[in-house]
């Protein structure tokens, strides 16, 4: 019945520990990356990309290269923040502005509506008009 000449042999399960096998072996990265992009003065725009693996890299390097980004950022599936900081257009709004932001992003309105439909599969990529009372007067 077995392919082996013993039927009894079997393989002693303390040879292969299952706890000592790396675990970046069966993860990939998933990640939800969001750019907040300089439309003009008073309107900035959130968007969103949910992406796998070498994708997410490369997502996250286009969120953080893009000349109008304001800030970046990465969250994990579980909605956590995993990365984030000032894009290259930074300059174009307020050091306070732009501090402001990085302590409001992980619980604004927009992202996190954002970032619930990345989670559920709703839609691939997704782009809204920030609503943020920080805007400069």
């Amino acid at each position: 019945m077995f392919p082996f000449p013993h039927s009894d042999f079997r393989i002693p399960t303390s040879a292969f520990p299952i706890t000592e096998m790396p675990m970046s072996w069966f993860s990939r990265k998933d990640w939800n990356v969001l750019a907040i992009i300089y439309e003009r003065r008073d309107l900035y725009q959130v968007s969103g990309q949910r992406a796998k693996g070498k994708d997410a890299e490369k997502a996250r390097d286009g969120a953080k290269g893009h000349t109008r980004t304001i800030y970046w950022a990465v969250f994990d599936q579980k909605g956590s923040f995993v990365e984030g900081g000032p894009g290259s257009g930074s300059n174009n709004v307020s050091g306070d502005a732009l501090k402001r932001m990085d302590r409001e992003i992980r619980t604004n309105r927009t992202v996190l509506d954002i970032l619930k439909s990345l989670e559920t599969c709703e839609a691939e990529r997704l782009a809204k008009p920030l609503a943020w009372t920080g805007y400069p007067r």
